[in-house]
């Protein structure tokens, strides 16, 4: 009785178009999306306001003071705008942002001959990047939107 209830109420929402996402794609999304927001918020932070930490990797890589500042800005907004309710497009170019960051790390570390073991993290948030990305594409593609 109870089971033939949940499924009616299952198949009811299904043909309204309600769906509601499966534990596991959430985590799927979440969790990938919540490090690399608080990787972009507060590596970007630390970049922004010249940490002695952050300006040594710059002038260790060749790359003036300033662009620090710079690159720092643009990671904490890229951060936010991967959590806050903003336009579709301006997520994806947050998205294309944060990915084109790390890509450029990874890019830097071997240009100046650091082991390529060094490249490990930012590749690891390369790979959390475009799973957060993949993920939020179904959750809108899921919702009928565009």
């Amino acid at each position: 009785m109870a089971r033939t209830l949940v499924s009616n109420v299952v198949d009811q929402r299904a043909s309204a178009g309600v769906v509601k996402p499966r534990l596991g794609d959430a985590l799927l999304y979440w969790v990938p999306t919540i490090l690399v927001v608080l990787n972009a918020v507060v590596g970007g932070l630390f970049d922004a306001i010249r940490t002695r930490e952050a300006l040594d990797v710059f002038r260790h890589l060749g790359y003036p003071d300033y662009f620090a500042t710079l690159l720092g800005v643009a990671k904490v907004l890229g951060g936010v705008a991967l959590v806050a309710p903003i336009p579709l497009t301006v997520r994806e170019w947050a998205y294309a942002g944060l990915t084109f960051d790390v890509i450029a790390a990874v890019l830097s570390i071997v240009a100046v001959g650091d082991p390529v073991a060094n490249t490990i993290v930012p590749l690891l948030f390369l790979v959390l990047t475009v799973a957060s990305f993949t993920m939020w594409r179904r959750r809108i593609e899921a919702r009928g939107v565009r």
